[in-house]
């Protein structure tokens, strides 16, 4: 049987299959040679945002440098064209909702501030699953060469960020001179060999960052079963989580990673996959979920230390104060409208939820309704009194309505 006819699952099981067996894996060199940060991990071109759980592995086997992909329509909206005869690379995806264009009482569609239609995800009784066909950069024409995006500027210091989101886990971490780093479930322990002994201080968090994908393993944090059982086959489970958390956080955080360090467990990994090839399924899924809970970590961590005591210091430091934007959990009522902040995206853009509706929309910080949003949150942070708040072009807002 062709491989294509296959399950998801069993074509990524068998390629991989193929690869361990020639003594490599699809994630062995995710950085450059130079050592420059890049975004490596396939990710959609349009949106910015890497793709997750066995699709991110099955795009990885689909053997292109380029990490850029796409869908044949996102290629035509942008003006890229796909290659004639190029053939696209299958993804999953779960849905749980349907999109629906928002319209008054009349039929007539809603328009946001900016003259765009307002669409809505409705929630789905039934979650589906769908295929999609992406196609890679290297199959399209019209895109920037993959030399201008290779050193994606970031906003911070890999090493002094990885080592705010280890103290964010408040993990147990002791040093000794030995010459290997485990982590130990019956004193929720690692021990990590000193900082001396690695060759690159890199390669120290690479390592670190590894540990602490087991550490989340604990029955106090996600309890996952692979950690818990005994036995080498268990053992060898658990390392094939570690190993793609690892690569989804050395991503993240671009802190070059050494695939070289796990390849004893090849064997294993091989003979698993081969018995139940559903097992890389199940691993890609914990290691997204070690890769949220880790920052998810950090980013409570960076809320807690922010100042927000001081309407002064956060006027005078707008960047350090979360009073200055939406955040998640945040809960505005606009409009005869309760608007909740479910989460952020890329590109500044929020997820946002009509309550009690269940409603679900993409909101911009360039468009106006998040100005008018976050101008009836910043009123509450700076201690209007309750009554009308004036929003601008004659519009007000009882205060009242605001939950926190």
């Amino acid at each position: 049987m062709d491989i294509k006819q296959l399950p998801l699952h069993m074509q990524v099981a068998q390629r991989l299959i193929e690869q361990l067996k020639a003594g490599t894996v699809p994630w062995q060199k995710p950085w450059s040679d130079e050592g420059v940060p890049i975004f490596s991990l396939p990710y959609n071109e349009q949106t910015g945002k890497r793709y997750q759980g066995i699709n991110i592995l099955n795009l990885m086997l689909a053997g292109r440098e380029d990490p850029r992909w796409m869908t044949f329509k996102q290629a035509e909206a942008n003006g890229f064209r796909v290659n004639q005869g190029e053939k696209g690379t299958m993804i999953q995806f779960v849905k749980t909702h349907e999109q629906k264009t928002m319209r008054d009482e009349h039929g007539k569609v809603v328009h946001d501030e900016l003259g765009k239609a307002v669409v809505l995800s409705r929630p789905l009784e039934r979650a589906v699953i769908r295929n999609a066909w992406l196609f890679n950069g290297e199959q399209v024409s019209g895109l920037s060469p993959l030399g201008e995006r290779l050193a994606r500027p970031i906003s911070w210091d890999p090493l002094e960020r990885a080592e705010n989101l280890i103290a964010s886990s408040g993990a147990d971490i002791g040093h000794m001179y030995i010459d290997q780093a485990y982590y130990d479930i019956r004193y929720d322990a690692i021990t990590m060999p000193e900082r001396s002994q690695f060759a690159t201080t890199q390669g120290y968090y690479a390592t670190l960052l590894h540990e602490l994908g087991h550490w989340t393993g604990h029955p106090d944090r996600l309890d996952r079963a692979t950690l818990m059982n005994s036995g080498a086959e268990a053992y060898a489970r658990e390392e094939l989580r570690a190993e793609i958390s690892s690569i989804l956080m050395g991503d993240e955080l671009r802190i070059p990673y050494d695939a070289s360090q796990h390849t004893s467990y090849i064997e294993s990994w091989v003979s698993i996959l081969q018995d139940t090839p559903f097992e890389i399924f199940s691993a890609a899924a914990d290691a997204e979920r070690i890769f949220a809970h880790l920052i998810g970590l950090e980013q409570k961590r960076l809320v807690q230390v922010q100042p927000v005591s001081s309407l002064d210091m956060a006027a005078s430091t707008p960047s350090l104060s979360r009073q200055n934007y939406l955040s998640t959990g945040d809960e505005i009522s606009y409009n005869d409208q309760l608007y909740r902040i479910q989460g952020h995206l890329k590109q500044g853009r929020l997820k946002v939820e009509l309550m009690p509706s269940g409603t679900r929309f993409t909101l911009s910080k360039t468009d106006k309704l998040y100005s008018s949003l976050l101008e009836v949150k910043l009123s509450v942070d700076r201690g209007v009194q309750p009554g009308l708040i004036n929003l601008g072009s004659g519009e007000t807002l009882d205060q009242s309505k605001i939950k926190r």
